[in-house]
């Protein structure tokens, strides 16, 4: 398995195909296995870089690492597209990956050629942040009482992607989706959510980007799209599917980021 020292510890990545580099970044369980269909879909075209975020699946947690931040995440892939020699890439990250992707843009813009950002939960931007905590929370805290962290992860992920998404799963992608859930709970989760760069470093951006929304994703994913759009001064894209396309609609993402990625 192909790994890779960067910023302090080793992140496995996996790299298919040729022509300009995209890099796909994962959300919550970071487990390149995500992007399998879509990573296969574009390989045709581009060199595609997947890689499971650190303390997740194959890269290992680093000795002692007890919390992480959006700076942190975003420096692992900023240095993981360096070291390659893969900069500047298209990036396409989804739900946190999109948020990581955002920072990129924002503190490493010389590793990014283009951007696609889907449904990044900026819980900062969204009208009632309260409401969507407490559902979230909800669900873990049910799934930490029937079964801990891999009942809790289970839970979520119904939530998050669905009930098919999650049952269809490949299985050993959804083996290391449970075993993340002691970093998704106990490091990832509320670091991230309250991340918001200011009009300054917004306007900074620019490397051509675009926010993108699934249909059937819970209303607050639509508050942030609408937030990016403005303050972005972008264009808001449309895929079919739930908050994980690249389960249930690998086909029609790709179709729609595909042009994007090619800037």
């Amino acid at each position: 398995m192909p790994s890779v020292a960067v910023n302090g510890t080793d992140i496995y990545y996996e790299l298919r195909g040729t022509g300009p580099s995209v890099l796909l970044i994962a959300g919550a369980g970071g487990d390149a296995g995500n992007f399998d269909r879509v990573a296969g879909l574009l390989a045709d075209e581009f060199t595609v870089l997947s890689y499971d975020r650190r303390g997740n699946s194959r890269s290992p947690r680093p000795a002692g690492w007890q919390t992480t931040s959006v700076a942190e995440q975003a420096d692992d892939a900023a240095a993981l597209l360096t070291v390659l020699g893969l900069a500047p890439a298209a990036v396409y990250g989804n739900s946190y990956g999109a948020i990581l992707a955002l920072d990129l843009l924002v503190r490493h813009l010389a590793v990014v050629r283009s951007a696609v950002l889907h449904e990044p939960p900026l819980l900062s931007v969204v009208k009632n942040p309260g409401e969507v905590q407490a559902a979230v929370g909800a669900i873990v805290e049910a799934g930490m009482a029937a079964g801990g962290p891999e009942a809790a992860v289970e839970r979520f992920m119904r939530w998050a992607a669905g009930d098919v998404n999650w049952e269809q799963m490949e299985p050993g992608l959804r083996q290391r989706m449970l075993a993340n859930g002691e970093t998704l709970f106990g490091v990832e989760m509320g670091k991230f959510e309250p991340y918001c760069p200011d009009d300054a470093a917004l306007a900074g951006i620019t490397a051509p980007t675009r926010a993108l929304i699934s249909e059937d994703s819970p209303d607050f994913f639509h508050e942030v799209a609408t937030w990016l759009t403005a303050h972005l001064g972008t264009e808001l894209l449309r895929t079919p599917g739930t908050h994980t396309p690249q389960f249930d609609h690998p086909e029609e993402l790709v179709r729609t980021i595909k042009p994007f990625l090619a800037v």
